[in-house]
């Protein structure tokens, strides 16, 4: 899978996702630093990937419905540590073995995910 990870995620999450075998991308290594979330938004829907982000604005499914994008997730905490969000990226690695987020809104916090999709019909 393809992902960008936002400029609020620790870099060390990258080696984290990249060891379970996707292709994972920053915010800061593409020049995207200080964007707006819409123009980051548009980035990730143009090259479609999955959005990892702490931003709960991306959590908005009027603003960015889920449906248009490679999948949003976003990390959440309740204490937010380094740890905590390594150990949210170490959980999402092993959800990411068993669904994809494509046209998905999960959000991920510790020991549960929330789903939020289209209905269908």
């Amino acid at each position: 899978m393809k992902i960008k990870l936002d400029e609020n995620i620790d870099p060390r999450a990258k080696e984290i996702l990249a060891q379970h075998g996707h292709q994972v991308f920053t915010v800061a290594e593409e020049g995207l630093s200080g964007a707006s979330d819409a123009v980051i938004a548009d980035a990730v829907m143009r090259e479609g990937m999955c959005l990892v982000t702490l931003d709960l604005g991306f959590a908005n499914v009027l603003r960015y419905p889920p449906e248009m994008y490679a999948g949003i997730v976003v990390l959440r905490h309740p204490h937010l540590t380094v740890k905590g969000l390594l150990n949210l990226v170490c959980q999402l690695a092993d959800l990411l073995k068993e669904d994809n987020p494509l046209g998905k809104l999960w959000i991920v916090e510790p020991g549960r995910l929330r789903i939020w999709e289209p209905k269908k019909g």
